[in-house]
């Protein structure tokens, strides 16, 4: 890429023998391959330097100024998980502000206020215990304020649930549901927790 610019650039002096096989032309070959190594690398620093670009060391260079590393396993969601967390300060204690933080963090839940220092974090898009809790439990319990009480709350199957979407034993025995099946077998939860 830089050799092509070199060349052209200058071809009008009319000096330089430009093929590859002259010693001018040699020159311009090593000149131009080094800028373009140079030119790749500021491509990566500068992709690197911003969040919003960051794939790879920039993400792993913010998150280390982190406690816990962000529950996001994309860049994508790495990246929002950041943003998310760099935006907490003193002013970030409101239910919507707790709550779009912990979303923000790659965590698929919601924080709901329960009444005066109480805050309830559900995951209604996961039944039962979602895979990675411990790294959440962490991550909430370090982003909320420590005098928030935190109620976590897990989806199982109820019998309520079975009769509004017509269980029957012979349909679970049909599914081939073992207990632990028959429990994450939820249907998706309506928007009023």
């Amino acid at each position: 890429m830089y050799e092509e610019y070199l060349r052209v650039l200058l071809a009008p002096l009319g000096i330089y023998r430009l093929d590859r096989d002259s010693l001018s032309g040699a020159e311009l070959y090593a000149l131009g391959r080094g800028l373009d190594a140079v030119a790749a690398r500021l491509e990566a620093v500068e992709r690197e330097a911003v969040t919003a670009t960051a794939e790879d060391e920039g993400l792993r260079r913010r998150e280390a100024l982190f406690l816990r590393r962000p529950a996001a396993s994309t860049p994508e969601e790495r990246r929002a998980a950041i943003a998310a967390l760099l935006q907490i300060d003193g002013d970030s204690l409101t239910p919507e502000a707790i709550d779009r933080t912990i979303r923000g963090c790659g965590i698929r839940a919601r924080a709901v206020e329960l009444g005066t220092n109480q805050v309830r974090v559900v995951f209604p898009e996961t039944a039962g215990v979602p895979p990675e809790f411990g790294q959440i439990e962490k991550i909430v319990q370090d982003i909320l304020p420590c005098h928030l009480g935190v109620d976590f709350y897990f989806r199982f199957l109820t019998w309520e649930e079975c009769h509004r979407v017509g269980f029957t034993w012979a349909g679970i025995e049909e599914r081939e549901y073992d207990w632990d099946g028959l429990q994450l077998a939820i249907p998706p939860e309506p928007e009023e927790q």
